[in-house]
């Protein structure tokens, strides 16, 4: 029997914090018409269905420190975080089919790049889900110890509030340092 996982990323244009990867086989009874990339849909309507795979499925969490990302670069990082939360996975895949044009090199996987995947493939919106929903919460989190940049709105993005902050109240252990504007301000 084929065991197919779904693995996307979430976070690599935000100017803060660790990139995010999931990895999720779902199970057969999951109505998949649910599913669909977490970008079209709301914050509601992402943590009800991120509840609802992770009881329906095999999933795992990944993720990429804000030094490999400076290390790294951000593309070698998300492909990091990818690879993490597959290995992570508690049965191995069969074939993981990566969302977007690149997949991480992992020995003795096979492994499919599929673009605009979370899209088309449900395993792999379910995965963007889960990284979503998961990585919004993290940096929702930080946002207590860090106020007045708004991350519980903009998610470490470049928005015009969040930049205006960096102005105001300049760059913070999180941000990405070698990120435009960040690295044009040391």
């Amino acid at each position: 029997m084929k065991i197919i996982a779904g693995v996307d990323e979430v976070g690599r244009g935000s100017l803060i914090g660790p990139v995010y990867a999931a990895a999720v086989i779902l199970n057969k009874s999951i109505d998949k018409k649910l599913l669909k990339d977490s970008k079209l849909l709301n914050k509601k309507k992402r943590e009800f269905l991120s509840k609802y795979i992770k009881k329906n499925s095999i999933w795992a969490i990944g993720k990429s420190s804000v030094k490999e990302i400076e290390k790294k670069n951000i593309l070698n990082a998300s492909l990091l975080a990818m690879k993490r939360a597959i290995k992570k996975l508690k049965k191995k895949p069969t074939l993981s089919l990566i969302d977007g044009n690149k997949v991480p090199k992992i020995k003795n996987y096979k492994l499919r790049s599929i673009i605009k995947g979370d899209k088309k493939i449900p395993s792999i919106s379910a995965a963007s889900i889960i990284a979503k929903v998961t990585r919004d919460k993290m940096i929702t989190n930080l946002e207590k110890d860090f106020k007045g940049y708004y991350w519980s709105k903009n998610y470490g993005y470049g928005t015009k509030q969040h930049l205006n902050a960096i102005k105001c109240l300049g760059i913070t252990i999180h941000h990405r340092k070698t990120f435009s504007p960040i690295n044009k301000k040391r």
